[in-house]
């Protein structure tokens, strides 16, 4: 169990600390002469059941005591009997309460420099203190730390509760707040802080973020003892290796799993204010062991009152390691009161729409322990899917797979990225493409069907491209959709034209079959049927979509009767010479060298034939017979 002190300046918390530990935790030069904690200082038990994190009182340091606060799992408040609770008594106590620590107890030092009427004025003023906060059933133990009086009370008292505890559960990604680095001659370089979550073990490769360095763990000790492995609830000091130096890193800074290795500069979350703030407030925010400055955006209200829970948005000036459900506080611009704290609940939020009461509604979801609720609403207002990894990587989700079976979702993958889908949502993706297509093929009968990608953002343009050929696979293989090269239609559409290109296409067809393997071109059909060179281009264009004509070339189309004729011809020659040469299929259909080369090419492009120097051959069996297929089809 981590126990973190904290109290007004000269109560004696190092002396406590000490007393208890048998360790002194003031560790500087400049703290041994002066007489005062300027820094956080660590200490530990023997039998590694306990762990004390000194924290400064001066009301100068309190940064450096939320430091050391966030992530300890009992606060032992210090109040000197002579003195009673002072500003930074009060402050600490706050802070407390923001951080969400429920155990504790108070620690009534200097007995020994107080009369019985100033102690039994200050056990009341301690009462007073307590009443209506987290601790205020907390037990209170008169001590005399330069005496040792009470201070086996007070020790055992902490022992129980530590057992009681029980080890804390290693769920989700390792994490770890860095509150301190420094380098070891024949060691090298070495973190420590408190561990929020997960497990890490020599040989691990971690992730430093934000700045996003990657290093082994060479070694670690927790609670200053070698060890293989540390866990959540631990205070573990990492031996890392490799391409950093003690410059690269400070305190605030996490050492995380890799796959949590995401830096924000924006989240959102909950929080009860000590007094007004308004809206686009300069705060300092305190996340973990990190102090950065930012901006408080309310959600809500242009004003937040106090004790009243409220939603926000916190903007900051630079990126920090956070994910939801860490606790955070917000100091004023000069960094000299306490003036709200409370609980992270989503660190990837929308850029649009913070403020509807859906959004707000979900804010109030993810503030629950279990992520099932969130996950759920999430998915039933998100046609296009859920961002399952950012989902599982905001709550550091320890087995996320098991969560998504348990929904039954249909999962897609695509370049890193987990979406999720509901049944109900999935089916009615099905039901949207279906609809489209059904518009499409009644807005334009003539076309075969639809283009992939048209089709995607007709039915939803942020679907995702794999989620959409999962969804299009899926309804090929039961029927409800179907394909023709790369259009997609529906199984009973079959491309008509409209009645006016229907009545235009008569007059115009004689003229392609008159001279099947010389029809006259785009212009000449023009001047042969009195109608306007666009409009037998467009014509010829529909047309040729439905498989009635071909544009072998540019403007020059040929009738599909034609075409099987020519593959015909061409075969015929391939099996006589091997191969077909412009001139030779020139001899079979009559009309000029350049025209049998137009219909070598377009045999081509169509793969009906590939062309080998200067002459034509027919491609593998499998390819020509699919290519002859569509000539004919």
């Amino acid at each position: 169990m981590i126990v973190g002190t904290a109290g007004h300046i000269d109560h004696g918390k190092t002396t406590l600390v000490k007393a208890l530990s048998g360790i002194d935790t003031d560790r500087l030069p400049e703290e041994k002469a002066r007489g005062i904690t300027l820094d956080l200082g660590y200490a530990y038990t023997d039998d590694g059941l306990l762990g004390y994190v000194d924290a400064p009182g001066h009301e100068k340091l309190v940064h450096t005591m939320l430091a050391g606060a966030t992530g300890i799992d009992f606060l032992l408040l210090a109040v000197a009997a002579d003195d009673g609770p002072m500003p930074q008594t009060r402050e600490h106590l706050a802070i407390a309460s923001l951080l969400g620590l429920t155990r504790g107890a108070v620690a009534l030092t200097k007995i020994d420099a107080a009369s019985p009427e100033r102690l039994a004025a200050a056990h009341e003023e301690v009462a007073a203190l307590l009443a209506g906060t987290p601790l205020a059933s907390a037990p209170v133990f008169p001590v005399a730390a330069r005496t040792g009086e009470g201070v086996a009370a007070l020790r055992r008292h902490l022992l129980e509760v530590a057992r009681g505890l029980g080890e804390t559960q290693a769920r989700g990604g390792f994490r770890l707040a860095i509150d301190r680095v420094f380098t070891l001659s024949g060691i090298g370089l070495v973190v420590t802080g408190t561990a929020f979550s997960g497990r890490v073990g020599v040989g691990d490769t971690v992730t430093l973020t934000p700045p996003g360095l990657t290093a082994r763990v060479r070694g670690l000790h927790v609670h200053n003892r070698a060890a293989q492995t540390g866990q959540a609830g631990q205070r573990i000091a990492l031996n890392l290796a490799g391409d950093l130096e003690k410059r690269d890193l400070a305190r605030g800074m996490w050492v995380v799993a890799p796959a949590l290795h995401r830096p924000v500069q924006r989240f959102q979350c909950r929080l009860r204010a000590l007094e007004p703030l308004r809206h686009w407030l300069p705060v300092h925010v305190h996340l973990g062991a990190a102090d950065v400055t930012g901006r408080l955006a309310l959600l809500e209200d242009d004003t937040l009152l106090p004790e009243q829970p409220a939603l926000a948005e916190i903007v900051l000036d630079k990126a920090v390691g956070v994910l939801a459900h860490d606790r955070l506080v917000l100091r004023d611009q000069s960094a000299t009161r306490t003036i709200a704290g409370g609980l992270v609940l989503d660190v990837f939020p929308p850029t649009r729409c913070k403020r509807t009461p859906e959004r707000l509604a979900m804010l109030r979801l993810l503030a629950e322990e279990d992520p099932l609720p969130a996950l759920r609403a999430a998915l039933e207002r998100a046609p296009a899917g859920v961002d399952l990894g950012r989902y599982a990587a905001n709550r550091n989700l320890d087995d996320p797979q098991a969560l998504w079976r348990r929904l039954g979702l249909t999962v897609v993958e695509e370049g890193g990225q987990t979406t999720g889908f509901t049944t109900i949502a999935w089916q009615a993706l099905g039901a949207r493409l279906e609809a489209a297509l059904a518009e499409e093929h009644q807005r334009a009968p003539d076309m075969i069907g639809v283009e992939r990608e048209r089709l995607r953002r007709l039915t939803l343009p942020t679907l995702g491209r794999a989620a959409f050929v999962r969804l299009v696979a899926e309804l090929l293989a039961t029927g409800r959709l179907a394909q023709s090269g790369g259009w997609l239609h529906r199984p009973e559409h079959r491309a008509t034209l409209a009645a006016a290109d229907a009545e235009s296409w008569r007059r115009l067809r004689p003229q392609l079959e008159a001279a099947p393997f010389q029809p006259p071109r785009v212009r000449d059909l023009a001047r042969a049927t009195g109608m306007a060179e666009e409009a037998v281009r467009g014509l010829m264009r529909r047309v040729a979509r439905l498989g009635l004509a071909y544009p072998v070339a540019h403007d020059h189309y040929f009738s599909a009767g034609a075409v099987a004729q020519l593959a015909a011809q061409v075969d015929a020659l391939c099996i006589r010479d091997g191969a077909v040469r412009a001139a030779a299929l020139r001899d079979c259909i009559g009309g000029g060298r350049k025209v049998a080369i137009h219909i070598l090419e377009f045999f081509d492009r169509v793969g009906y034939t590939r062309r080998v120097k200067d002459a034509h051959v027919r491609r593998g069996a499998k390819d020509s017979e699919a290519a002859r297929q569509w000539v004919l089809s």
